[in-house]
C-alpha cells in the first residue's frame, strides 16, 4: 500500500487536509479540459447523474468590475453537482441532517498562478455516515485523474 501510495504522489501532488483545512485537493499537470472530461467520465460511470455545473470562474471575470474586483482568480473553475440517491438514503436514515450534504460536489479549478496544472478535490465531510460519501467522492476524482 505504502508504494501505492508514493507512486500517486509522483502523479498527483496530493493535499490530503489537516483537521483545521476544509477540502481534499489534487493537483496534477494535466488539462483542465481532460480532468473535467474525466470527472463528467467517472461520475456518470458509476450510474450518477450530473444536477448541475457551476461555472464559477465565468461568474466571477462576468461580475468582477461591478463588485469592484481587480483580479482574475480562476482561469477555469467548475463545481460539480450530483447525487447518489442509494447513498443519499442511507446516509440520511442514519441522519436526517446529512441532507446538508447533498448535492455533492467535486470543484475543479485552474489558477493565473499556475496555468499549466489543474486542481481536482472535494469538501472533507464529518465522521461517520458521511465517510461513505467522501470515499465515493475520493473514488471519482482518482478515477478522473488517473
Amino acid at each position: 500500500m505504502r508504494k501505492f501510495l508514493l507512486a500517486l504522489g509522483l502523479v498527483a501532488c496530493a493535499s490530503i487536509a489537516s483537521a483545521n483545512d476544509t477540502a481534499v485537493t489534487y493537483t496534477v499537470d494535466q488539462d483542465y479540459d481532460d480532468v473535467t472530461f474525466g470527472l463528467e467520465s467517472a461520475i456518470t460511470d458509476k450510474g450518477l447523474v450530473i444536477d448541475a455545473v457551476n461555472h464559477v470562474s465565468e461568474m466571477l471575470e462576468r461580475t468582477k468590475e461591478d463588485v469592484g474586483g481587480t483580479q482574475t482568480v480562476f482561469l477555469k473553475a467548475e463545481v460539480f453537482s450530483f447525487c447518489s440517491a442509494t447513498l443519499s438514503r442511507k446516509v440520511m436514515e442514519a441522519d436526517p441532517m446529512n441532507l446538508q450534504f447533498c448535492p455533492y460536489g467535486i470543484f475543479v479549478m485552474q489558477t493565473p498562478d499556475a496555468p499549466d496544472q489543474t486542481t481536482i478535490g472535494y469538501r472533507i465531510l464529518p465522521e461517520g455516515p458521511m465517510k461513505e460519501v467522501q470515499a465515493l467522492l475520493d473514488d471519482i476524482v482518482q478515477e478522473a485523474i488517473n
